[in-house]
């Protein structure tokens, strides 16, 4: 299946509880009116990732289909112009980010039910090709990743190779999602050995710095 992620930025001036309030409610009646959705699950940051600040974004939402050419069909519906069209109600539409993407599940287990779910945002390393960041990623650092204590479940989203014909760039390379039974037992990985073998690796593979990360909680809407 094909998956499209959309990292959301709040409407300027918009308070948290109010956004994810609309989001979750509102506008999710509205996608759910959109033919040819398989799945779909918003991604809402926890109250505790605003404490140091205004984030760089505010959630995630992933919406998967059959294939391309369903994607294209309800790209072009009324049901997609009228989420398009509502997105002007919560969102700033000009810091959103649309990705492409395929998963690649690392660690097949059940999210936990009350757990978090932290996303980190890659950039691959400059000079490298996609295809070769997408190898190492999916390859030795995917089994590298997976020994870290406490993952309860592990998806690498890739950003189809399409994404990058004629020279663009998406903003992200893919995103790395790991559930966790709570923001507790991510701390406690991360002074583990595991975790440090993680970061040795990623000098190989991305960029220094600009790799955002949002812990969030998860709400499946289909």
């Amino acid at each position: 299946m094909l998956k499209a992620i959309t990292v959301l930025k709040r409407k300027p001036g918009m308070e948290v509880a109010d956004f994810q309030r609309y989001w979750r409610t509102s506008h999710a009646d509205i996608v759910l009116a959109m033919a040819g959705l398989r799945r779909y699950v918003q991604s809402h940051l926890i109250l505790s990732g605003y404490s140091r600040g205004e984030p760089v974004h505010d959630g995630m939402a992933e919406v998967w289909y059959d294939d391309s050419a369903a994607l294209k069909a309800n790209a072009q519906s009324p049901e997609y112009a009228a989420v398009e069209a509502d997105e002007v109600n919560f969102m700033d539409s000009s810091a959103n980010v649309l990705l492409l993407v395929e998963d690649h599940t690392i660690i097949d287990q059940p999210a936990p039910v009350d757990g978090v779910k932290c996303v980190e945002f890659l950039h691959r390393r400059e000079g490298m090709s996609p295809e070769d960041f997408q190898a190492h990623w999916g390859g030795s650092h995917g089994a590298i990743a997976a020994r870290i204590p406490g993952i309860q479940r592990y998806v690498q989203s890739h950003v189809k190779l399409g994404g990058y014909r004629g020279g663009r760039q998406p903003a992200y390379d893919g995103a790395a999602i790991t559930w966790w039974d709570s923001t507790e037992a991510m701390r406690a990985a991360a002074g583990s050995a595991e975790l440090a073998a993680t970061r040795t690796d990623e000098a190989n593979f991305l960029r220094p710095g600009g790799n955002p990360t949002i812990i969030t909680k998860e709400h499946v809407i289909l």
